[in-house]
């Protein structure tokens, strides 16, 4: 069976399972998804610079409203259930956590840990860490050792 690490920021929508679940033709995956809450101020910052990039400037304003750190932990979890669900629900296998700190030890750990095919990223646009190649995807490559895809999320269930 593949093996593919699923690493997201959000419960994934139906279009995101359907994408996941396909990648790999008829061939079996079983997923193991991390998914990490929302971070902190300087996340918070730099989310605002993607929303005024993607022409989202009421997004941007609201940004303070979203709740960050331990306060976004049982959104995250939900997510995370939400997101197994789905995945479950085409056949396929899929365990997952949350991350609590340093997200591509983590990943790499998990990596490791199920002797992954591969890892596939999926989030929104994030024009500024994406810039500096400091995303998740770039920051991977050099670290867990299995090919990374980097795949952008739909917004929309």
């Amino acid at each position: 069976m593949f093996t593919s690490v699923l690493m997201i920021e959000k419960a994934l929508t139906t279009a995101d399972v359907e994408f996941v679940t396909t990648l790999h033709g008829e061939e079996a995956v079983a997923f193991r998804v991390l998914l990490q809450p929302r971070g902190d101020q300087a996340d918070r910052l730099l989310r605002a610079i993607d929303d005024i990039a993607l022409g989202e400037l009421d997004e941007a304003a609201h940004e303070r409203e979203t709740p960050e750190g331990k306060d976004a932990a049982a959104l995250g979890q939900q997510a995370l259930e939400v997101s197994l669900t789905a995945l479950r629900a085409t056949g396929s296998e899929a365990e997952g956590r949350l991350i609590e700190d340093h997200p591509l030890d983590a990943l790499k750990k998990l990596v490791d840990e199920v002797e992954a095919d591969e890892v596939i990223v999926l989030t929104d646009p994030h024009y500024v860490e994406e810039f500096f190649h400091r995303d998740w995807a770039s920051r991977a490559r050099h670290k867990v050792g299995v090919p990374v895809l980097k795949l952008f999320s739909h917004s929309k269930a």
